[in-house]
């Protein structure tokens, strides 16, 4: 059993845009082919530069806020209460273009 709780993880940045932040409730190892599951607020007007995982699948949550998610150059609205799925392979970017933060959960699962 592991409890964490969102009040006393630190914040770190995100491997491919560290100016944006996550905290990270699960690590790899914690749970088999789980990569991490974080949370991640993106301030208004910053972007998650376009990036790929050859090896993992990704699955995001929007838990408040607003954006747009670019897939392989199609771009997709983000709002409360969307999951997306981003497979493995699969160009993604994602963009705050709202007054308010884009609040995201977030986990890896290996292919």
């Amino acid at each position: 059993m592991k409890k964490v709780s969102l009040t006393e993880l630190p914040r770190e940045g995100v491997s491919h845009d560290p100016q944006i932040t996550k905290q990270v409730m699960l690590r790899r190892g914690d749970v088999p082919h789980l990569t991490a599951f974080s949370r991640s607020t993106l301030l208004p007007g910053q972007t998650a530069h376009a990036h790929e995982h050859a090896d993992m699948y990704e699955v995001f949550f929007v838990e408040s806020g607003a954006g747009v998610m670019k897939i392989a150059g199609v771009e997709h609205q983000l709002e409360r209460g969307v999951c997306v799925l981003v497979e493995p392979g699969e160009r993604h970017e994602i963009t705050n273009h709202a007054p308010t933060d884009l609040v995201l959960m977030y986990f890896g699962v290996a292919a």
